[in-house]
């Protein structure tokens, strides 16, 4: 196969073509990079969180599609993804991950001790993700501590100790991602049950909106008194309020249960991040 079409059949297989799921990624490890460094983080730690972000989602895609590639082939939307198609083996999509996984360790290495500990779990997290979906009833949950293992990291990395707000906004990020993944397994129902995978769109059946939405005021209300506790001013909280509006706007697609709209709302999930960091990062410019 030509050099060029390898290479694009990883872009695919990675989901670099798709960055939402690096952006839901991000946001709450630069929640957290920008609170550990009191509004003035270090541009290195910064840039590493970013390019590790980047790195270990990309792993985290390779090693998805590996543990469903027996389960994709019977599902049309993801028949023809690179390693259930044929088109890489799954011992080259290994090879990958484990790649991808090295990549993102190399670039912690200047870093403290805790942080380099810290990343055996949040490897660890991120390769075992998939399986969950085998026995756990909302494998979202565990998916929100995978996604937000950079808070704690990031913590790690600035201050060289992890308080207890980062694991407030860990927890956060918890709610928050049950909140936009049900979203998405909402989508995928009737496939779910077909194959007997288990998500939280099945778990909290007929209530699986208001589940939704019940988890965006419980990741907003524990956003709100890390804010208060660390004494953040109007900007916070008009960016808590943008998220706000924003999951109000999210409950206006996914009420009728459409897939399509599940989809976008899904989707929309990054303007979320979004308005809680913007209105994260403009507070401690005005208060310099």
């Amino acid at each position: 196969m030509p050099l060029q079409k390898r290479f694009f059949l990883y872009i695919k297989l990675t989901r670099m073509d798709r960055p939402i799921g690096i952006l839901l990624l991000l946001w709450p490890t630069l929640w957290a990079v920008w609170i550990a460094g009191s509004g003035h983080p270090s541009y290195l730690i910064a840039l590493i969180f970013v390019a590790g972000t980047v790195l270990m989602r990309s792993a985290g895609c390779v090693i998805n599609d590996y543990a469903d590639r027996d389960f994709d082939r019977h599902v049309k939307r993801t028949q023809q993804r690179p390693i259930t198609s044929g088109q890489v083996s799954p011992r080259e999509a290994l090879w990958l991950a484990a790649g991808l996984a090295i990549a993102a360790f190399l670039l912690i290495l200047p870093l403290n001790r805790l942080t380099l500990l810290l990343s055996i779990p949040a490897v660890l997290l991120a390769a075992s993700y998939p399986y969950t979906k085998r026995f756990l009833a909302i494998p979202q949950a565990y998916l929100g501590i995978a996604f937000g293992f950079g808070i704690p990291m990031a913590f790690a990395a600035t201050q060289g100790s992890v308080p207890a707000i980062a694991w407030w906004l860990l927890l956060a990020n918890i709610f928050w991602c049950i909140a936009y993944d049900t979203e998405y397994a909402m989508v995928d129902r009737d496939d779910d049950i077909h194959l007997g995978i288990h998500s939280s769109a099945l778990f909290f059946g007929k209530y699986d909106v208001a589940a939704v939405m019940a988890c965006y005021a419980a990741a907003l209300v524990i956003l709100a008194g890390v804010g208060n506790a660390l004494h953040l001013g109007v900007s916070y909280s008009t960016g808590l309020l943008a998220a706000a509006g924003i999951a109000a706007y999210h409950y206006t697609l996914i009420r009728k249960r459409q897939r399509e709209s599940c989809f976008k709302a899904f989707l929309h999930n990054n303007w979320f991040g979004a308005a809680v960091f913007a209105g994260l990062a403009l507070d401690y410019v005005l208060r310099a």
